[in-house]
Protein backbone atom coordinates (compact mmCIF):
# COMPACT_ATOMS: atom_id res chain seq x y z
CA UNK A 1 0.00 0.00 0.00
CA UNK A 2 1.37 3.41 -1.02
CA UNK A 3 0.36 6.55 0.86
CA UNK A 4 0.11 9.94 -0.87
CA UNK A 5 -0.74 13.13 0.98
CA UNK A 6 -3.20 15.49 -0.73
CA UNK A 7 -0.69 18.33 -0.41
CA UNK A 8 1.59 16.48 -2.81
CA UNK A 9 -1.29 16.16 -5.26
CA UNK A 10 -2.10 19.88 -5.05
CA UNK A 11 1.50 20.89 -5.66
CA UNK A 12 1.77 18.55 -8.64
CA UNK A 13 -1.43 19.81 -10.26
CA UNK A 14 -0.41 23.44 -9.66
CA UNK A 15 2.82 22.82 -11.53
CA UNK A 16 1.12 20.86 -14.32
CA UNK A 17 -1.45 23.52 -15.19
CA UNK A 18 1.25 26.17 -15.45
CA UNK A 19 3.59 23.99 -17.50
CA UNK A 20 0.77 22.93 -19.82
CA UNK A 21 0.21 26.58 -20.70
CA UNK A 22 3.90 27.47 -21.00
CA UNK A 23 5.39 24.41 -22.72
CA UNK A 24 4.04 22.97 -25.95
CA UNK A 25 4.63 19.17 -25.98
CA UNK A 26 7.74 18.23 -27.96
CA UNK A 27 5.78 15.93 -30.29
CA UNK A 28 3.44 18.78 -31.24
CA UNK A 29 6.32 21.20 -31.80
CA UNK A 30 8.11 18.62 -33.96
CA UNK A 31 4.96 18.07 -36.04
CA UNK A 32 4.61 21.81 -36.62
CA UNK A 33 8.24 22.14 -37.70
CA UNK A 34 7.94 19.14 -40.03
CA UNK A 35 4.78 20.55 -41.57
CA UNK A 36 6.48 23.90 -42.10
CA UNK A 37 9.23 22.24 -44.13
CA UNK A 38 6.69 20.42 -46.30
CA UNK A 39 4.50 23.44 -47.08
CA UNK A 40 4.69 24.87 -50.58
CA UNK A 41 2.37 27.83 -49.93
CA UNK A 42 4.46 30.78 -48.66
CA UNK A 43 1.76 32.18 -46.39
CA UNK A 44 1.26 28.75 -44.79
CA UNK A 45 5.01 28.39 -44.24
CA UNK A 46 5.19 31.83 -42.67
CA UNK A 47 2.16 31.17 -40.45
CA UNK A 48 3.57 27.89 -39.16
CA UNK A 49 6.85 29.66 -38.49
CA UNK A 50 5.08 32.24 -36.35
CA UNK A 51 3.26 29.49 -34.42
CA UNK A 52 6.57 27.76 -33.70
CA UNK A 53 8.20 31.05 -32.71
CA UNK A 54 5.29 31.84 -30.40
CA UNK A 55 5.66 28.46 -28.67
CA UNK A 56 9.38 29.00 -28.16
CA UNK A 57 8.83 32.49 -26.71
CA UNK A 58 6.25 31.07 -24.29
CA UNK A 59 8.74 28.43 -23.12
CA UNK A 60 11.60 30.90 -22.84
CA UNK A 61 9.69 33.61 -20.97
CA UNK A 62 7.29 31.35 -19.03
CA UNK A 63 4.19 33.01 -20.41
CA UNK A 64 1.03 31.40 -21.82
CA UNK A 65 1.30 30.41 -25.46
CA UNK A 66 -2.33 31.50 -25.99
CA UNK A 67 -4.59 34.10 -24.40
CA UNK A 68 -7.19 31.35 -23.90
CA UNK A 69 -5.57 29.40 -21.09
CA UNK A 70 -8.40 26.90 -21.20
CA UNK A 71 -10.69 24.98 -18.92
CA UNK A 72 -8.78 22.23 -17.15
CA UNK A 73 -9.61 18.62 -17.96
CA UNK A 74 -7.84 16.12 -15.72
CA UNK A 75 -7.43 12.40 -16.35
CA UNK A 76 -6.68 10.56 -13.14
CA UNK A 77 -5.51 6.94 -13.03
CA UNK A 78 -5.64 5.77 -9.43
CA UNK A 79 -3.92 2.55 -8.43
CA UNK A 80 -6.05 0.40 -6.15
CA UNK A 81 -3.10 0.06 -3.75
CA UNK A 82 -2.84 3.85 -3.27
CA UNK A 83 -4.18 5.45 -0.11
CA UNK A 84 -4.85 9.21 -0.23
CA UNK A 85 -4.39 10.93 3.15
CA UNK A 86 -5.03 14.40 4.55
CA UNK A 87 -8.19 15.15 2.62
CA UNK A 88 -10.15 14.39 -0.52
CA UNK A 89 -8.43 13.74 -3.85
CA UNK A 90 -11.06 15.77 -5.73
CA UNK A 91 -10.54 18.82 -3.54
CA UNK A 92 -6.76 18.52 -3.81
CA UNK A 93 -6.90 18.55 -7.61
CA UNK A 94 -9.25 21.55 -7.67
CA UNK A 95 -7.00 23.39 -5.23
CA UNK A 96 -4.02 22.71 -7.49
CA UNK A 97 -5.90 24.23 -10.42
CA UNK A 98 -6.85 27.23 -8.29
CA UNK A 99 -3.29 27.86 -7.14
CA UNK A 100 -1.74 27.26 -10.55
CA UNK A 101 -3.97 29.72 -12.35
CA UNK A 102 -3.36 32.34 -9.67
CA UNK A 103 0.42 31.95 -9.34
CA UNK A 104 0.91 31.44 -13.07
CA UNK A 105 -1.07 34.57 -13.99
CA UNK A 106 -3.27 32.48 -16.25
CA UNK A 107 -6.60 33.81 -17.50
CA UNK A 108 -9.60 32.64 -15.49
CA UNK A 109 -12.20 31.50 -18.00
CA UNK A 110 -14.71 29.41 -16.04
CA UNK A 111 -18.21 30.62 -15.18
CA UNK A 112 -20.07 28.99 -12.29
CA UNK A 113 -23.37 28.65 -14.16
CA UNK A 114 -23.72 28.15 -17.94
CA UNK A 115 -26.61 30.61 -18.23
CA UNK A 116 -26.01 33.17 -15.46
CA UNK A 117 -22.33 33.49 -16.50
CA UNK A 118 -20.68 34.71 -13.29
CA UNK A 119 -16.93 34.00 -13.38
CA UNK A 120 -15.66 31.76 -10.58
CA UNK A 121 -12.51 33.87 -10.41
CA UNK A 122 -10.04 31.01 -10.11
CA UNK A 123 -10.68 28.78 -13.17
CA UNK A 124 -12.27 26.07 -11.07
CA UNK A 125 -13.92 23.69 -11.21
CA UNK A 126 -11.94 21.60 -13.63
CA UNK A 127 -13.45 18.52 -15.24
CA UNK A 128 -12.00 15.34 -13.74
CA UNK A 129 -12.19 11.82 -15.15
CA UNK A 130 -11.20 8.95 -12.87
CA UNK A 131 -10.06 5.45 -13.75
CA UNK A 132 -9.09 2.74 -11.30
CA UNK A 133 -5.97 0.75 -12.14
CA UNK A 134 -3.96 -2.02 -10.55
CA UNK A 135 -0.82 -1.07 -8.64
CA UNK A 136 0.61 1.67 -6.42
CA UNK A 137 0.74 4.67 -8.76
CA UNK A 138 -1.33 7.80 -9.08
CA UNK A 139 -1.07 9.25 -12.58
CA UNK A 140 -2.52 12.67 -13.31
CA UNK A 141 -2.69 14.24 -16.75
CA UNK A 142 -4.07 17.75 -17.13
CA UNK A 143 -5.12 19.42 -20.35
CA UNK A 144 -5.84 23.11 -20.78
CA UNK A 145 -8.73 22.97 -23.27
CA UNK A 146 -9.39 26.19 -25.15
CA UNK A 147 -12.90 26.75 -26.37
CA UNK A 148 -12.16 28.10 -29.84
CA UNK A 149 -11.61 24.49 -30.81
CA UNK A 150 -13.88 22.91 -28.18
CA UNK A 151 -16.83 24.82 -29.61
CA UNK A 152 -16.22 23.21 -32.99
CA UNK A 153 -16.58 19.67 -31.60
CA UNK A 154 -19.63 17.54 -32.40
CA UNK A 155 -21.39 14.26 -31.64
CA UNK A 156 -23.73 12.29 -33.85
CA UNK A 157 -25.66 9.11 -33.20
CA UNK A 158 -25.39 7.41 -36.57
CA UNK A 159 -27.49 4.48 -37.69
CA UNK A 160 -25.42 1.28 -37.97
CA UNK A 161 -26.45 1.12 -41.63
CA UNK A 162 -24.47 4.32 -42.29
CA UNK A 163 -21.33 2.34 -41.57
CA UNK A 164 -17.76 3.39 -42.25
CA UNK A 165 -18.68 5.91 -44.93
CA UNK A 166 -21.09 7.64 -42.58
CA UNK A 167 -18.34 7.92 -39.97
CA UNK A 168 -15.89 9.38 -42.49
CA UNK A 169 -18.45 11.86 -43.82
CA UNK A 170 -19.30 13.13 -40.32
CA UNK A 171 -15.65 13.62 -39.36
CA UNK A 172 -14.86 15.52 -42.55
CA UNK A 173 -18.03 17.61 -42.25
CA UNK A 174 -17.05 18.56 -38.70
CA UNK A 175 -13.56 19.66 -39.74
CA UNK A 176 -14.93 21.67 -42.66
CA UNK A 177 -17.45 23.41 -40.41
CA UNK A 178 -14.69 24.20 -37.94
CA UNK A 179 -12.51 25.78 -40.62
CA UNK A 180 -10.38 28.65 -39.28
CA UNK A 181 -12.42 28.90 -36.06
CA UNK A 182 -10.49 26.01 -34.50
CA UNK A 183 -7.11 27.74 -35.03
CA UNK A 184 -5.62 25.13 -37.37
CA UNK A 185 -3.48 23.20 -37.80
CA UNK A 186 -5.69 21.15 -35.53
CA UNK A 187 -5.53 17.78 -33.85
CA UNK A 188 -8.67 15.75 -34.44
CA UNK A 189 -9.75 13.35 -31.71
CA UNK A 190 -12.38 10.81 -32.75
CA UNK A 191 -14.44 8.52 -30.55
CA UNK A 192 -16.44 5.69 -32.10
CA UNK A 193 -18.77 3.43 -30.14
CA UNK A 194 -19.90 3.14 -26.56
CA UNK A 195 -22.86 5.26 -25.47
CA UNK A 196 -23.70 8.96 -25.91
CA UNK A 197 -21.45 9.94 -23.01
CA UNK A 198 -18.70 7.34 -23.48
CA UNK A 199 -18.21 8.32 -27.11
CA UNK A 200 -17.36 11.93 -26.29
CA UNK A 201 -14.91 10.82 -23.61
CA UNK A 202 -13.20 8.58 -26.15
CA UNK A 203 -12.75 11.57 -28.46
CA UNK A 204 -11.31 13.66 -25.65
CA UNK A 205 -8.99 10.84 -24.61
CA UNK A 206 -7.79 10.48 -28.20
CA UNK A 207 -6.42 14.03 -28.03
CA UNK A 208 -4.10 13.00 -25.20
CA UNK A 209 -2.26 10.45 -27.34
CA UNK A 210 1.22 11.57 -28.51
CA UNK A 211 1.21 12.62 -32.16
CA UNK A 212 3.89 10.10 -33.04
CA UNK A 213 1.72 7.20 -31.83
CA UNK A 214 -1.00 5.53 -33.86
CA UNK A 215 -3.95 3.30 -33.03
CA UNK A 216 -2.55 -0.22 -32.41
CA UNK A 217 -5.24 -1.76 -34.64
CA UNK A 218 -4.03 -1.75 -38.29
CA UNK A 219 -7.58 -1.05 -39.51
CA UNK A 220 -7.86 2.14 -37.46
CA UNK A 221 -4.25 3.06 -38.09
CA UNK A 222 -5.02 3.08 -41.81
CA UNK A 223 -8.23 5.03 -41.22
CA UNK A 224 -6.38 7.67 -39.21
CA UNK A 225 -3.89 8.18 -42.05
CA UNK A 226 -6.61 8.25 -44.71
CA UNK A 227 -8.62 10.86 -42.80
CA UNK A 228 -5.52 12.99 -42.18
CA UNK A 229 -4.67 13.05 -45.88
CA UNK A 230 -8.25 13.89 -46.83
CA UNK A 231 -8.47 16.66 -44.22
CA UNK A 232 -5.19 18.18 -45.39
CA UNK A 233 -6.47 18.18 -48.97
CA UNK A 234 -9.31 20.53 -47.94
CA UNK A 235 -6.98 23.50 -48.26
CA UNK A 236 -8.04 25.23 -45.02
CA UNK A 237 -4.40 25.44 -43.93
CA UNK A 238 -2.71 27.08 -40.94
CA UNK A 239 -5.05 29.60 -39.30
CA UNK A 240 -7.37 29.21 -42.29
CA UNK A 241 -5.03 31.02 -44.71
CA UNK A 242 -4.75 28.05 -47.07
CA UNK A 243 -2.14 25.37 -47.43
CA UNK A 244 -1.58 21.66 -46.98
CA UNK A 245 -1.53 21.61 -43.16
CA UNK A 246 -5.07 21.72 -41.84
CA UNK A 247 -4.46 18.96 -39.28
CA UNK A 248 -1.37 17.54 -37.61
CA UNK A 249 -2.99 14.30 -36.54
CA UNK A 250 -6.19 12.27 -36.48
CA UNK A 251 -6.43 9.97 -33.46
CA UNK A 252 -9.23 7.42 -33.11
CA UNK A 253 -10.35 5.59 -29.98
CA UNK A 254 -13.11 2.97 -30.02
CA UNK A 255 -15.32 1.05 -27.60
CA UNK A 256 -17.92 -1.72 -28.00
CA UNK A 257 -21.44 -0.44 -28.64
CA UNK A 258 -25.07 -1.55 -28.89
CA UNK A 259 -26.34 -3.43 -31.93
CA UNK A 260 -28.66 -0.50 -32.71
CA UNK A 261 -26.06 2.24 -32.36
CA UNK A 262 -23.06 3.84 -34.04
CA UNK A 263 -22.09 6.89 -31.96
CA UNK A 264 -19.35 9.11 -33.38
CA UNK A 265 -17.77 12.09 -31.60
CA UNK A 266 -15.19 14.53 -32.92
CA UNK A 267 -13.29 16.61 -30.38
CA UNK A 268 -11.06 19.18 -32.04
CA UNK A 269 -7.98 20.75 -30.54
CA UNK A 270 -6.13 23.74 -31.92
CA UNK A 271 -2.39 23.66 -32.63
CA UNK A 272 -1.82 24.47 -28.95
CA UNK A 273 -2.47 20.88 -27.87
CA UNK A 274 -1.59 21.48 -24.24
CA UNK A 275 -1.26 18.66 -21.73
CA UNK A 276 1.19 17.54 -19.05
CA UNK A 277 1.30 14.52 -16.77
CA UNK A 278 2.91 13.26 -13.60
CA UNK A 279 3.12 9.93 -11.79
CA UNK A 280 3.16 10.08 -8.00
Amino acid sequence: MKTIDVREVTQAVKRLVMEANYFLPKDVLAALETSQKKEKWLLATDTLGKIVENAKIAERDLVPMCQDTGMVVAFVELGQEVHITGGLLEEAIQEGIRQGYAEGYLRKSVVEDPLQRKNTGDNTPGVIHYQLKAGEELKIMVAAKGFGSENMSRLKMLKPSEGLQGVKDFILETVELAGPNACPPMVVGVGIGGTFDKCTLLAKTALMRPLDETNPDPFYQELEEELLQTINSLGIGPQGFGGATTALKVSIETFPTHIAGLPVAVNINCHATRHKEVVL
